[in-house]
């Protein structure tokens, strides 16, 4: 990059050489978005050249198979003529019709998989996109629409966005290959104990979450969602057992071993007390069967920890009768019954409150509090390399 140029100036001129319209450029400068507008034309890298009917030809899958596809990935239908397809998706579409013909996979698994493939890329596409639009809405209400993405001494010859890009493909492959060999090691464990009481199935949210929403802005609930997703990954993960899913205010969590899931249960109702910003969080817990596919999980002990949370009152963890019995061996927690509830489509159960004992040490704390030590170091490093101090 020559002395007099920047990294708004470099973006433009990359812009310009692959024919962005002027105005589109003009705009997107004034807006603070020139980043996101080169990702959008450099993320894909490959022409779009064959229409629907080729897209048939070259995989011999009919129009309909290859629609189904296409949607299960997350993309809407092709309009008949139009270049929706590059050389890379014809190729990976024939390969997967060459599988499904052979019979090594069948439709079905083939829909489920091409459905959790474009549900999480998408998702994680939009929490990149999401990242870099705050960064340039940052730098627009500094008046500083020119963004500093790039490092001002990067190489003068690395100019067509790869150091921003290039990264993720490895990154997420290697991110998957390390999911792909603990979730078979999972499933290796779990044929081991066959038979006996089942997975424990957890629920925790935020009280009072939806009268919150009407009250704060939408940049304040969302980093009490932020807050409260990073907690809830901390004290899972930290606990040893595996996040399903984030639904907006609640987490739903599964976990082996019930001394674990007791741990992780009241780690989160200890945790959400201390943390800046977050309310009481209610856990539900459940232990029995249950369904796992797609990554998400189904069945009567799933719907059951869900029912116990809509009924535990702020900061406290309800369980099954089940989990009770799971833990009847376990010093550190106490328990105390509750009226039996009617729930709905399970039938009238007697669930327990749990809770710690006065004298029991939380070992998940000392993980939680050491990852916060962790955070504040790497935030007062990065302060001191910008020369700001954090006190």
């Amino acid at each position: 990059m020559s002395p007099a140029s920047t990294p708004a100036d470099e973006l433009v001129a990359l812009l310009e050489a692959l024919g962005v319209h002027p105005v589109e450029i003009t705009r997107a400068r004034a807006d603070g978005t020139l980043v996101l507008l080169a990702i959008e034309r450099l993320a894909l890298g490959q022409e779009l050249r064959h229409d629907l009917d080729e897209a048939c030809a070259a995989t011999g899958l009919p129009s309909e198979e290859i629609r189904h596809i296409w949607r299960s990935l997350g993309f809407p239908d092709p309009h008949p003529g139009e270049l929706t397809f590059s050389d890379v998706d014809v190729a990976n579409m024939a390969a997967v019709a060459e599988l499904m013909h052979s019979g090594v996979v069948s439709p079905e698994v083939t829909y489920g998989m091409t459905r959790v493939i474009g549900s999480s890329m998408a998702r994680i596409a939009s929490a990149l996109v999401d990242a870099v639009s705050a960064r340039a809405e940052q730098r627009a209400s500094a008046d500083d629409p020119t963004a500093d993405y790039f490092e001002r001494e990067r190489d003068e010859d690395n100019l067509d966005g790869g150091d921003f890009l290039g990264m993720f493909p490895a990154v997420l492959e290697q991110v998957w290959r390390r999911h792909l060999q603990v979730a078979a090691r999972r499933r290796l464990l779990r044929s081991d104990n066959e038979g006996g009481p089942g997975l424990v199935v957890g629920f925790a949210d935020l009280v009072g979450f939806t009268a919150l929403a009407q009250q704060v802005s939408g940049e304040e609930l969302a980093a009490v969602v932020d807050e409260f997703e990073r907690l809830a990954y901390d004290v899972v993960v930290a606990g040893g057992g595996r996040v399903v899913k984030m639904i907006g205010d609640e987490v739903m969590f599964l976990v082996e071993d019930p001394a674990m899931a007791a741990e992780i249960a009241l780690g989160l109702s200890d945790a959400s007390r201390d943390a800046a910003g977050l309310g009481d969080v209610r856990v539900g817990m459940a232990i029995g069967p249950v369904v796992e596919r797609e990554g998400d999980a189904y069945g009567t002990t799933v719907n059951l920890a869900s029912r116990a949370t809509s009924i535990a009152y702020p900061g406290t963890v309800v369980v099954s009768p089940e989990l009770r019995e799971a833990l009847a061996d376990n010093p550190n927690v106490a328990f105390r019954g509750m009226r039996p509830r009617f729930l709905k489509n399970i039938g009238r159960v007697a669930l327990l409150v749990m809770r710690r004992e006065d004298d029991a040490p939380s070992t998940i704390r000392e993980a939680i509090d050491e990852r916060r030590r962790l955070m504040r170091s790497v935030v007062r490093e990065r302060l001191a390399q910008h020369g700001v101090d954090d006190e």
